[in-house]
Order: structure tokens, then C-alpha cells, then sequence
């Protein structure tokens, strides 16, 4: 079977690095807010081309942290895509403030700029985009709506780990950006992590407040903060893992590009890349009417894919509350029925890449219709 996703051989590659990293620390002695986590930092900040960098204990929580930072809450409106995994949602629902979803571009996946203009009010304080499968959203249109707004742009860069938009890096592109380290990111701890990154010196010092119990110094609360610290072991692990990044996420741009390149005739729907981005290529994501049955067709051919997301957040339980039902979001439904996510990552070889293109060639060829006859 041709793993979705190798991360035991991509984790056993790097086995001295991470045991020196880990010996580092324990060495130290210092497990919580020490040098591994200030360094990592320092060293995300330089390589996303921002000032600041907070280490955070996950995705979510940069997310949400991000939102109390700028105390945006109860009252006020935070635009997010329709069309993305529920973590996005969960943070302004953790704010309290109150979500507004926007449809995607369909080639793209990304939020449509055009929907958010539509959606601003006077309670609108943050649009939130999302990268996408890796690739960046349309910066430009969204901060130029943010500034004749005085709104916040908050990047959900989760899936963007190395992108670039116009030569500017993921997670330097809007005010704020939170990032995911889950191991199955293009930059993965071998547990959960995550990080806020800024060039905002006020945001990124109210952050480090909030992540730590809203203390400065032990046993002083400023605030009523929170317990979300990214810890010294994992900082270690991704400082070890970082030099390799950009070499990794060039293997999966090489990947996507044979990709691109074989499978635009195998009766599937492609998503594309916008003029002046560099996706990270998190996901190589197609579109079929027929997911389901290419799906098992490929498993059964010896091809392990996902999908990326079966259900949108508007249909999930979780947000029944909100009154949505399947038909609000056309645009989002069409995908979350349609997209299928084929092996990538940086494991994987040539041989390989070959094999998931011939099997998605000739499973495509049976499940399509077969040519009308003749008339009699």
C-alpha cells in the first residue's frame, strides 16, 4: 500500500537529530519556557519573515489566542471561510464572538474576496482566511478590504508552512498568523504544537501574557490567561526539523507538478494554483462526482488518499445550533462531496508517484462512462 502520508519513515530519517534534540533537553533540565522554545522562536520568526514568533500548544489555540489578544468577543464578527477544517470556526466560537462563513473560490478552495466584501457590517472586526491545501488565500484584496475597514486580518496558516504570495512567506502576510505543528503538517512536532507569528510588538507581548496563565512572573496574574505554552521537547524537535523545510516542501512542489502534469486528462477536476503563489503543497487535493467509488477503487488498487473535510463545519452537529442547512453554502457542499486528497509527501519516491498516477489513470478510464454505440 502507497501511504497517504509516510511519517514513521520521514520521523526514522531524522532519528540522530531528534535524539540529540531530545538529549539537548533533558540535559537541560528546563522543560517549560526555556531556551528551546526562545530559540525555535526566534529561528520560525526569521524563516516567516516577521518579527515575533509565540510558541503555543496548538493550532487552535494560536487561533484563538490571536482573537483575545485583539479582544475581539462577545458582540463583534469575525468573517471565516465556509470551506475549511472545524479548528478555524472553534476559535472564534472559544472568543465568543460571532461567526460569519463566506463561500470559497472553487479552483482554489480559498476564501472568495468578493464574498467578504459582502459580508462586512459594522460588528465586523477580523477576517480570518485560511491557506488552503497550502496554498495561500488572496492576500491583497482581503488587506486592502481590512484597511478601508480598520479590520484585522488573521491568517490561518495551519496548512502554509513555507508559502508564498508575491515572494512574502505564509504567516507574514496579515496582522497575525496562527500555525499548527500537528505531526502530519509539512512542519510537524511528533506531538501537538503550534505558534503565533506577528510583527506587532504590543500584540506579540500580550500574547505571551495570555499563553501563560496572563503571567509575566510566577505566582503574578495580570490577566485571566490560559495555560497554551508550546513545551522545550517538541521546540527541540522542530528546530531540528526546520532547516529541512524548504528542501521538503521543493519535493512536494515536484510531486504536484507530475501530478498537474498526468493526471489533467483523467476525468478529474484539478485545483489550481493563483498567479504569484507558491503553495507549500500540504495536500494535493483533486475534485471527482464519484469520490467515494475512486476512493475504494484506489484503496483497492494499493493507493491510500483522505479527504479533506467529508462535512463542512455548517452541517456538523457541533454548529446545528446555528440553524444552517445542506443548501446555504453551494459552493462549499460541491467540495466537501468532490475532493479527494492523493498521496504527498516528501518520502515519497519516484517509483511511487508513478504507481498512484497509473492507478488513478486507469481507475478514472473504468468509472468513466463508456462511449455511446451507434444509432439503428
Amino acid at each position: 500500500m502507497i501511504p497517504f502520508l509516510d511519517l514513521k519513515e520521514l520521523n526514522r530519517s531524522l532519528a540522530p537529530e531528534l535524539h540529540t534534540a531530545l538529549t539537548r533537553v533533558l540535559d537541560s533540565g528546563w522543560l517549560v519556557l526555556g531556551q528551546e522554545v526562545e530559540a525555535f522562536e526566534a529561528e520560525f520568526a526569521a524563516y516567516c519573515q516577521t518579527d515575533y514568533c509565540i510558541g503555543v500548544a496548538n493550532g487552535l489555540e494560536a487561533l484563538h489566542l490571536i482573537l483575545r489578544a485583539y479582544d475581539i468577543g462577545a458582540g463583534d464578527e469575525v468573517i471565516v471561510p465556509a470551506n475549511t477544517f472545524i479548528a478555524t470556526w472553534l476559535a472564534v466560537t472559544y472568543a465568543g464572538a460571532r461567526l460569519v462563513p463566506v463561500e470559497p473560490l472553487l479552483n482554489t478552495g480559498n476564501m472568495d474576496p468578493q464574498a467578504v466584501a459582502a459580508a462586512i457590517t459594522p460588528r465586523t472586526k477580523a477576517i480570518m482566511p485560511v491557506h488552503l491545501y497550502g496554498q495561500t488565500a488572496e492576500m491583497a484584496p482581503l488587506m486592502d478590504l481590512a484597511e478601508r475597514h480598520g479590520l484585522k486580518v488573521i491568517e490561518d496558516a495551519a496548512q502554509a508552512h513555507g508559502a508564498t504570495c508575491h515572494g512574502r512567506r505564509a504567516g507574514s502576510l496579515g496582522h497575525a498568523a496562527g500555525f499548527s505543528f500537528y505531526p502530519g503538517k509539512n512542519l510537524g512536532a511528533l506531538g501537538d504544537g503550534g505558534a503565533i507569528t506577528t510583527s506587532d510588538p504590543q500584540l506579540a507581548e500580550r500574547l505571551r501574557l495570555l499563553r501563560n496563565y496572563g503571567s509575566r512572573s510566577k505566582y503574578r496574574n495580570e490577566e485571566a490567561g490560559f495555560n497554551c505554552r508550546l513545551d522545550e521537547i517538541q521546540a527541540a524537535f522542530l528546530r531540528a526539523k526546520l532547516p529541512l523545510l524548504d528542501g521538503w516542501n521543493q519535493r512536494r512542489r515536484q510531486i504536484a507538478a507530475r501530478y498537474d502534469a498526468e493526471l489533467g486528462a483523467a476525468g478529474l477536476q484539478l485545483m489550481q494554483e493563483a498567479p504569484g503563489h507558491v503553495s507549500a503543497r500540504h495536500l494535493y487535493v483533486v475534485r471527482s462526482p464519484q469520490r467515494d467509488a475512486l476512493q475504494v477503487a484506489l484503496h483497492e488498487a494499493g493507493v491510500q488518499t483522505a479527504i479533506h473535510y467529508p462535512v463542512p463545519p455548517h452541517l456538523q452537529p457541533a454548529y446545528a445550533g446555528l440553524g444552517y442547512r445542506e443548501g446555504a453554502f453551494p459552493i462549499t457542499e460541491i467540495l466537501h462531496r468532490e475532493v479527494l486528497s492523493l498521496p504527498m509527501g516528501p518520502t515519497l519516491d519516484d517509483s511511487q508517484v508513478t504507481a498512484v498516477i497509473d492507478a488513478v489513470k486507469a481507475v478514472s478510464a473504468r468509472m468513466q462512462p463508456a462511449p455511446a454505440g451507434p444509432l439503428a
